[in-house]
């Protein structure tokens, strides 16, 4: 692989390059778009490192927003408000794991060598098209691996993050982790421990997206141990995981459902990652159900299903993928779930012909009496649609 003589960099990154520029900056791009553009990915969001202070940025630029001012970096803003990150030159000089105080006034090498991996460490000046690959990032995108930049083991103590940077990377791009950086991964894995919670599901989130075999992510979360750390639900004893490892790849990327299908309990393991109260109510809803289907020949079974389920039939229904088409259990359920659907087939107690005033009326007492007579009815219902009349169902008050 050799660098191209230039890169398509957008009209609105050349503007903010070439005005630092004129100002006395040096300003290089830098990260995963030089990356990703070496490799043929499309990839356009185009990071810029420079020599400016971040107050010279915030001062060379009408709009800008401080989403990292304390680390150095500044979005600003094109004509179309979209936002373009624009970073200090820096050097690490103190880190606990987690966050990392930084010095300015640093050198692009300096810069580059505070960077994760070499496949990250490459530079393309956008004006006079020149490059800077001081640690060999080229021929690591050329032989596919993943390689901390200098000592592993001091780069993964820097932030620990580093290390399912490492796992995302190798199973977006299908590239091998170079041994001296796997053993390291898997040496430094307790710190992980020190993470938030955040950081840990959004990076689980973001492999979850971009692996292009969620099986491949799944195995080296576990091989490094950080499934063990962070998803210690994972159903890894012996057999379950190899039918996890083969089933991961038929769900749709959907990091809920990829996390409850994966989880004894999805709950509580939603709940260590900080997911919202909606995302841990699904999952627990997933966990509770997921072995309980109906029988799809018998209708009023999977519509008494339906109604209890709700909204997470759909969720239910698409983990059946994740079995072998030769043990799917109840197959031809989502075909009579469809025709169930079609036909509006009365579900809930908002569909029921009646309601609580009616019962009221019609003499039942108010009170726990009205809700017991409406979840009697709806049972009848569920049996037969066709007794979803306000006359029939007065008369079996």
């Amino acid at each position: 692989m050799s660098f191209p003589a230039r890169l398509p960099i957008p009209p609105e990154v050349l503007k903010i390059a070439k005005r630092l520029e004129e100002a006395g900056f040096e300003t290089w791009c830098v990260g995963g778009a030089i990356r990703d553009n070496l490799l043929g990915a499309e990839n356009h969001d185009f990071d810029l490192t420079t020599a400016a202070p971040p107050q010279e940025v915030q001062r060379l630029f009408k709009r800008t927003v401080p989403v990292g001012v304390e680390h150095g970096t500044v979005a600003v803003l094109d004509a179309k408000r979209r936002p373009h990150e624009v970073t200090t030159f820096r050097k690490d000089i103190r880190t606990d794991g987690r966050h990392a105080v930084v010095e300015f006034g640093v050198s692009l090498m300096d810069d580059l060598a505070r960077r994760d991996f070499t496949i990250n460490a490459i530079a393309y000046h956008p004006l006079r098209h020149e490059w800077r690959d001081p640690f060999d990032g080229r021929a690591d995108l050329e032989k596919k691996m993943i390689r901390s930049v200098g000592d592993p083991n001091w780069r993964f103590q820097e932030d620990y993050l580093r290390i399912l940077r490492a796992l995302r990377f190798s199973a977006r791009f299908e590239f091998r982790i170079q041994a001296r950086t796997l053993e390291a991964a898997k040496a430094n894995a307790q710190g992980l421990a020190q993470l938030s919670a955040e950081r840990v599901r959004d990076e689980w989130w973001k492999g979850i997206a971009t692996a292009r075999r969620l099986s491949k992510l799944l195995a080296l979360w576990v091989d490094v141990g950080a499934a063990r750390i962070w998803l210690p639900e994972i159903r890894d004893a012996g057999g379950e995981m190899r039918d996890a490892l083969k089933a991961v790849d038929k769900l749709p990327r959907d990091p809920v459902l990829i996390t409850a299908y994966l989880a004894r309990d999805p709950a509580s393991l939603l709940t260590r990652l900080k997911c919202s109260n909606k995302e841990i109510e699904r999952g627990r809803a997933i966990g509770q159900w997921r072995d309980k289907y109906p029988d799809p020949k018998h209708l009023p079974q999977v519509r008494k299903w339906l109604s209890e389920v709700g909204e997470y039939a759909d969720d239910l229904l698409t983990l059946l993928l994740a079995h072998p088409a030769s043990r799917i259990p109840h197959p031809g359920l989502a075909k009579v779930v469809q025709s169930i659907r079609e036909a509006k087939d009365p579900l809930t107690l908002k569909d029921l012909a009646v309601n609580g005033s009616d019962l009221l009326a019609a003499g039942v007492r108010a009170g726990p009496e009205v809700g017991e007579t409406l979840q009697r009815l709806l049972a009848e219902v569920l049996e037969d649609p066709t007794r979803n009349s306000r006359e029939y169902l007065l008369s079996r008050v």
